[in-house]
């Protein structure tokens, strides 16, 4: 029996899917790592690829994570690096079998082997779900999911860590998924690793802690930080983050040598606090953590410790991301230069109103931001400021209607202002925009016993 590490590595390489393309190479070949986690998915992003999917059965997952295989797989290969990415989307097999085919390209043929993750996608099993009582009630509203049923365009359960640990145990060498959690991509392989086993809460939450840190990118490192952001070293070359783990579930926090950018407890902090809800319970399929017991502590240059961390026992329940056809929407600009810019910008926007009220057009919403003068921080950022020698405002109107007519012709309706309004537009961004879909999202609980993960091994 092989004997289990006293540490193991996981860089976090991707944070959202048109993330830094060089951060998955730089993490690779930057120094001694045993995983590379890639982060893909938005909830957004499984009904755009759901799309995809219903044009082009061979589509549907992030095809910017096979090119980047292709570029790191020599290294990947040469020094035992396994990957773990929910990159397959909505179509995990095809993500799979497009890297089995760059793998083989390169000459890895029988030397590869990838595990698939399935169960996720609960698209096709709606209505007899729904049928068989489970309401998928709208977490936010309460209203049952039959309401917008016609309009669903992507429903996906979040999965945790357990397949990808059972992939990896069954000699993946890169797993690839649909929705499994951005936790579950570094937790998984503690648990391979370690042998931890799934009801050793405080080691599970540790991991989930490690695996929420780094799966936002280089924002634990440097990037997006508040703190001393002008101070923060070579951005351009911002490393990544590292989770060094010990079996206990203490870990740090570090980057390759060399690189740039900075993790201190500052910016330590700020990661952990984005996208949180109650901090006593940080639920996710695999356990609960509680972020008031995590202790951190800078013990070295770019080097964080996180230990104390404390786990709760898993719910019953898997979060369900559904995505539904809202609507129409439509934004269009111009921009108003000095003298009077912030007056000829308002001005702009009292005219196209009143031209949209007197053609009868029905919208659901009209909203108006002045970029440059208030739109970030509202009347407050007006007070101690010389409005009229504002230098220059772009003035920014949204609408939104169920129906694409008022949207369409909202978007003919703001080219006329460059001569019929007031006067110094000095762009029109874009040209004429153009009506888009609305995509709207309906969170959802389902019971975990409705839903089955599927690990596949196939080799290339």
């Amino acid at each position: 029996m092989t004997a289990r590490p006293e540490t193991v590595r996981v860089a976090g390489g991707q944070g959202f899917w048109g993330d830094w393309l060089e951060a998955p190479y730089r993490q690779v070949t930057g120094g001694p790592v045993d995983y590379l986690m890639m982060d893909y998915l938005a909830e957004v992003t499984m009904s755009i690829l759901q799309k995809q999917k219903s044009r082009d059965a061979k589509r549907g997952y992030a095809t910017d994570f096979v090119t980047q295989m292709e570029r790191i797989l020599p290294t990947v290969v040469a020094r035992g690096i396994k990957v773990t990415a929910n990159a397959g989307g909505v179509n995990p097999r095809a993500c799979a079998n497009a890297v089995a085919d760059v793998a083989r390209k390169l000459g890895f043929g029988g030397k590869l082997t990838i595990g698939i993750v399935t169960g996720d996608d609960l698209l096709g099993r709606l209505d007899g779900l729904l049928a068989r009582g489970h309401d998928l009630k709208n977490l936010d509203t309460g209203r049952p999911l039959k309401d917008v049923r016609d309009r669903v365009l992507s429903a996906n359960a979040y999965l945790g860590a357990a397949p990808v640990a059972l992939a990896l145990q069954r000699g993946a060498h890169v797993v690839i998924t649909g929705r499994v959690t951005d936790t579950g991509l570094t937790l998984g392989p503690l648990m391979h690793a370690f042998g931890w086993a799934s009801d050793a809460w405080d080691q599970i939450a540790a991991g989930t802690v490690a695996g929420h840190i780094i799966e936002c990118g280089a924002q634990c490192s440097g990037g997006n930080c508040l703190r001393d952001w002008s101070t923060i070293p070579d951005m351009a070359h911002v490393g990544y983050p590292i989770v060094e783990a010990r079996r206990d579930g203490t870990f740090d926090l570090v980057k390759h040598p060399g690189t740039g950018g900075r993790i201190d407890v500052a910016s330590v902090t700020e990661q952990l606090v984005y996208e949180m809800g109650d901090p006593h319970d940080y639920i996710t399929p695999d356990g609960v953590a509680d972020f008031t017991t995590i202790q951190l502590k800078q013990v070295g240059k770019d080097r964080v410790q996180v230990s104390g961390i404390k786990g709760k026992p898993a719910t019953d329940k898997l979060k369900v991301s559904i995505a539904y056809f809202y609507g129409y929407k439509a934004i269009g600009t111009l921009v108003y230069a000095w003298p009077d810019a912030l007056a000829k910008a308002r001005a702009a926007d009292h005219i196209l109103r009143q031209r949209l009220k007197d053609l009868g057009l029905n919208f659901e919403a009209i909203h108006t931001e002045f970029l440059g003068a208030d739109a970030t921080h509202g009347p407050i950022a007006l007070q101690n400021v010389d409005v009229a020698n504002i230098p220059e405002v772009q003035l920014r109107v949204g609408v939104r209607a169920r129906e694409e007519a008022p949207v369409d012709r909202f978007t003919r309706e703001i080219a006329p202002l460059i001569l019929n309004g007031p006067p110094s537009v000095t762009g029109f961004a874009g040209g004429r925009p153009k009506p888009e879909e609305i995509v709207a999202y309906w969170p959802a609980l389902i019971d975990k016993t409705m839903v089955q993960p599927t690990v596949e091994l196939i080799s290339a």
